[in-house]
């Protein structure tokens, strides 16, 4: 056949001028793309022998790369399957196999760059980032006669020939554009950026890519070797490269799935929390591999955000032709591996509760705060979260999980009760926490932000529900001769929510305190102080939520204050002490009072009178 010049497919000649200008905002990436093609050609042609009983050499597949500094060209080289010309012009000039006007739509509308995983039409384009001329020669194994020629600059029209003494297989030669620096346009005759594109990108392919005497990549997928073939050293070596974390993982974790979709995961729990675990702008994310080849490192749609510290490798067997992060989050495979791993790393961190409390106890106070979010993420999972969480109780200095609180419940408690505040001591001293101490009552002590949200949407562990001693009505007496009969108070409370009306919605007497005179309590269904100032420094202002004080009528004070009432309702200092009582109570369980100052005048002046 004779030479012939022919023209792109339309869509080919759109994806030429969006490739070079818009595509991929690494360039690096157009030698994965050449390297995952001659992986693939090599694959092929060790398939067609074993399946098909083609007669082929395979002693030696390979991947070589060659650069000539001097006339600005780099060669990529397989002895794979090859392609026949029919074959050239149906996978390159047209992208008949990858994706055609659906792709380049989604293209022009994605909001970030996309990466494409390496297809032969699509990914073949990327040369023309970073070359003005392309030629490739090819021939397919197991046919007689030459093989083809193709050279195209990239502006819309190709040429194809033959050539007679093409090698089987494909190679590829790119002549580069200058290098330019401002445009990411590296110098790819360089050696050194032949090895790092090399090492980040394709190092886990399983042939050897060579340069030279030197192969270049290291070909051991950890992750697809059975465990008892791995050495912990090659572990950690793997984990702290992935990681560039300088200690050893905590737990590694190795999953293989086969079947209708097959995939492999190295995954690895660390030791320690890294600085950045709760930047909003931190990397997170694990790597994706598919078929050995590198794809993206921080893909966050294989892992959830409050499992963001672990670190590690999915090697996908197929995917969906074109993967960008829009496509990636909505892809069925993508979404069901990501359902198993979470299951794998609930389940791992539930084994080491038993099998290494050591371990587990590490863990948690390194990463339990980040597992908490997924109270609040994903309500499928809340069982196996709190199965694996642990708080601060009362019971001990040693944190407890809800199950063992549950075992250690007294009898008839129906409830699984909790405070939460900003730090353990605030907690302990809480009036709040009084009558449960007296009863013998244990209570967790929460105190991370993130438990103010969660005990809000977890309605239950284990068919107990969790209780808030800070809101709502709390009666642990059981003798009813020991409750002060309210009516008695009457009167006072009366006056107390009149002139209170600003700050309180009602005064009550209480059956939580036993020391204190008095205490702040909400609604059962009313968001507590500290959520609601949270959601303010959010900046979402919102009205603020009156609270409940309640008295305790054995306190002395709050004794003195009913007879200093009935004898003299309309004593002017009345309302002062009123306003004294209210802000002891906020300050009592760390809340900020209103008017600090006025406050303090209001203190000095009755200390003044007792002096």
């Amino acid at each position: 056949m004779t030479m012939e010049t022919l023209e792109f497919q339309a869509e080919a000649r759109q994806l030429l001028q969006l490739m070079v200008h818009s595509i991929y905002s690494n360039k690096d990436i157009f030698l994965r793309e050449l390297i995952s093609n001659a992986s693939d050609a090599l694959d092929k042609l060790r398939l067609a022998k074993l399946q098909d009983g083609l007669e082929a050499d395979t002693s030696d597949l390979h991947i070589e790369i060659e650069v000539d500094p001097e006339s600005r060209t780099l060669t990529v080289r397989d002895n794979g399957i090859g392609m026949t010309r029919d074959e050239v012009v149906e996978l390159i000039g047209t992208i008949a196999k990858s994706g055609t006007a659906e792709l380049l739509t989604k293209l022009k509308e994605a909001k970030e760059s996309p990466e494409l995983i390496g297809q032969f039409g699509v990914g073949f384009y990327s040369t023309f980032m970073v070359a003005d001329k392309v030629t490739l020669v090819t021939r397919k194994a197991g046919t007689e006669g030459h093989g083809t020629r193709w050279e195209s600059a990239g502006e819309g029209t190709f040429t194809i020939d033959d050539a007679p003494d093409a090698p089987v297989g494909t190679t590829i030669t790119l002549h580069l554009r200058p290098k330019d620096e401002d445009d990411a346009l590296y110098d790819y005759t360089d050696e050194w950026k032949i090895k790092e594109i090399v090492k980040r990108y394709s190092d886990f392919i399983s042939f050897p890519i060579r340069k030279g005497d030197e192969t270049l990549n290291s070909m051991k997928a950890l992750w697809a070797r059975p465990r008892s073939e791995v050495t912990d050293e090659e572990y950690h070596q793997f984990y702290r490269h992935i990681s560039h974390d300088w200690t050893d993982p905590l737990e590694i974790i190795n999953m293989k799935a086969e079947g209708t979709f097959e995939y492999e995961a190295l995954l690895f729990i660390p030791a320690r929390a890294p600085h950045d675990l709760f930047q909003r702008d931190a990397r997170r994310g694990l790597q994706l591999y598919v078929k050995r080849v590198f794809i993206m490192d921080d893909s966050k749609e294989l892992i959830p955000d409050y499992l963001r510290f672990v670190k590690g490798v999915v090697d996908a067997a197929d995917l969906s032709l074109n993967i960008s992060r829009e496509i990636l989050q909505q892809d069925r495979h993508i979404q069901m591996i990501r359902r198993r791993l979470v299951k794998k790393v609930l389940s791992t961190i539930k084994d080491l509760m038993s099998s290494s409390p050591e371990k587990y106890a590490t863990f948690w106070r390194e990463f339990g705060r980040a597992v908490k979010e997924g109270l609040l993420a994903e309500p499928d999972n809340h069982k196996p979260i709190l199965e694996i969480a642990s708080f601060a109780t009362t019971h001990g200095s040693e944190p407890t999980t809800l199950a063992a609180y549950v075992e250690r419940m007294k009898e008839g408690q129906e409830e699984i009760y909790f405070l939460t505040g900003e730090s353990r001591s605030q907690v302990e001293n809480s009036p709040h926490m009084e009558a449960f101490q007296a009863e013998g009552y244990e209570v967790l002590i929460l105190t991370d932000p993130v438990d103010e949200v969660w005990v809000d949407v977890v309605p239950e562990f284990d068919g107990k529900k969790l209780r808030s001693i800070a809101r709502g009505t709390v009666d642990l007496k059981k003798d009813e001769e020991e409750k002060q009969p309210e009516g008695d108070f009457g009167p006072l409370l009366g006056f107390l929510t009149e002139k209170l009306d600003e700050r309180v919605k009602e005064v009550r007497l209480s059956h939580r305190l036993t020391t204190s005179a008095a205490c702040l309590v909400s609604d059962a269904d009313d968001i507590t102080p500290a959520l609601e100032k949270m959601y303010r420094a959010m900046g979402q202002e919102g009205p603020r939520v009156k609270r409940i004080l309640e008295l305790n009528p054995d306190h002395p004070l709050v004794a003195g204050l009913r007879s200093a009432h009935e004898r003299k309702a309309d004593d002017p200092a009345l309302p002062d002490t009123a306003e004294l009582l209210y802000g002891t109570a906020l300050l009592a369980e760390g809340g900020d009072l209103d008017d600090p100052a006025r406050f303090a005048k209001l203190l000095a002046d009755r200390l003044a009178q007792t002096v």
